[in-house]
Order: structure tokens, then sequence, then C-alpha cells
């Protein structure tokens, strides 16, 4: 069996910048991860995970049967192409503020990885007009509730 990693896995929405969940404990495994990450995204919304970016780990390799389990569609940055995943590695700084660079994450409560995950969701961000990722996704929420109107062709 593989062993957990000690690096953190975050599901994030990127237009709002809202971290949907954050583990230290993300198995190696590719069917291990596709389990946790359908559970992940089939509590959002349909509207709202229609894509997914991913590195290239192993992990990540059933790709293909994640997609055809939760309907989304899979893309993969570039190698060493951090630039192609900038909401990723503006996270990440953020996380670092909490837990520097080769902190083992496996230490950490689930408590505390919520706890941090809410302060960052709480934070305003100029990107966003100086709101917060929960106002933001908040509002997203609320108009994917309001009926929509017709439209004739």
């Amino acid at each position: 069996m593989a062993r957990p990693s000690p690096y953190p896995s975050e599901l994030r929405e990127r237009a709002v910048r809202m971290v949907a969940e954050l583990r230290p404990n993300y198995p190696t495994e590719w069917a291990a991860m596709n389990t946790a990450l359908t559970t992940s995204m089939t509590q959002l919304p349909e509207q709202l995970r229609k894509t997914l970016t991913w590195d290239r780990g192993k992990e990540l390799s059933g790709h293909a049967q994640f997609a055809l389990d939760t309907g989304t569609k899979v893309f993969f940055a570039d190698p060493h192409s951090p630039w192609q995943r900038p909401t990723n590695e503006n996270t990440n700084g953020l996380l670092r503020q909490y837990f520097p660079k080769g902190t083992d994450l496996s230490r950490w409560s689930s408590t505390d990885l919520e706890a941090v995950a809410m302060a960052i969701n709480n934070r305003p961000r100029k990107v966003l007009g100086w709101r917060t990722p929960a106002e933001v996704f908040e509002e997203q929420l609320r108009s994917l509730q309001q009926p929509g109107v017709a439209t004739t062709n």
C-alpha cells in the first residue's frame, strides 16, 4: 500500500480562489486519490465542477476514470510551467504562511487544516475587489439558485 503524502493537496475553485479542501494525507495510489477527489468534487454544484487542472503526479494517472465518474474535464499543466497554474502557486504561498516549506502536514489534525482553509477563504483579495473568496463563492452559489430567463431562437 502506498504511503500517505506529507505534502498538501488542496482542491480550490479557480475563479473565486475558494479552498474547498485541504488534506495532508491524499494517497499516492491513483484509485484512492480518485475516490477522495470524486467525493470532494461531487459536493460542489455541477456548474462549478466543469474542469480541473492537475499536476503530472503518478497519483493522478486515473484521470480518465475520474472524468467519467464526475463529468469533469481534466487538463494537465505542462511540466515545470507554474505560470499555467497561477491560483495554485498563489495558494501555495498563502499556505506557507501557516506551514513552512518542508512541514510534514500529517501531524496536523483535520480540524487544524479546516481552520487554515477558513482563514484563507476569509482573507480579502485584491483580485476579487477586496472581497473574500468566501463572499464571492457565496454570491456564485446564490446566482446558480436563481431561476433563469428563457430565451427564444
